[in-house]
């Protein structure tokens, strides 16, 4: 009777695998906790640990029915959680996605709990080299990779909201500000509010390496006609 509910092959196996998937989901859950992300150590922790449990009941499941002959009823497929697993994970990390007008929040944690996924499948398959040379890859790449952060030139960009008086078009104004930094802008949207005779310039403005945002302020601020500038 308890051969049916159990599995009562040795679980020191299985235990094995969910240590390492826990350590290794720890590991990795340090680094985007000390980053203050939603999803950090726990999160981590349980997504690579899940995944490995699953595997393993994966294997259970065929382990325990995979005598069975192809042309009956029940058909086993182990790969079939594992595939249900990667499919899962896509709706957890759109969770800790965060989009704030143009900038974009949230992906490399996104990316963290896909990765530590697979690696708790890793290390669920019993395939213990594979997922411990992962988690390796994994630290190269969140903390090895982020000192290149000081050497890469990364284009920023700039939300800037300028209000002038409904007869003060400065348009051409900011253009020349622009040019004399070197920047490019992206997009542009103009508003002309004729009720309460003023305009709207929005900008999304790049190809700058440093904060630029004081400066420009600074700069259009002291066009003739302008009542107010902004800037993200």
């Amino acid at each position: 009777m308890l051969d049916d509910l159990f599995i009562t092959e040795p679980l020191g196996p299985e235990v094995l695998k969910l240590i390492l998937a826990f350590t290794a989901g720890a590991l990795i859950g340090i680094e985007r906790e000390k980053h203050g992300r939603p999803a950090g150590l726990r999160t981590h922790v349980l997504v690579c640990t899940g995944a490995c449990l699953m595997m393993i009941i994966s294997e259970g499941i065929f382990a325990k029915y995979g005598h069975l002959n192809a042309d009956g009823i029940a058909r086993i497929d182990p790969g079939r959680i594992g595939a249900q697993i990667v499919t899962g994970i896509g709706f957890l990390g759109a969770g800790v996605i965060i989009k704030e007008g143009a900038n974009v929040r949230g992906l490399t944690t996104a990316a963290c709990l896909w990765y530590v996924a697979g690696v708790g499948m890793a290390f669920g398959f019993g395939m213990t080299a594979i997922g411990v040379f992962a988690t390796v890859l994994a630290f190269i790449a969140l903390f090895a990779l982020k000192l290149m952060d000081a050497v890469l030139r990364k284009d920023r960009f700039l939300r800037l909201s300028v209000v002038t008086l409904g007869d003060k078009d400065i348009f051409e104004e900011i253009k020349g500000i622009f040019h004399s930094h070197s920047l490019a802008t992206t997009n542009i949207e103009q508003e002309h509010d004729l009720e309460n005779r003023r305009i709207q310039y929005d900008f999304i403005v790049t190809q700058h390496h440093r904060p630029m945002g004081k400066t420009l302020i600074d700069e259009i601020a002291r066009l003739d006609g302008v009542t107010r500038v902004r800037y993200r």
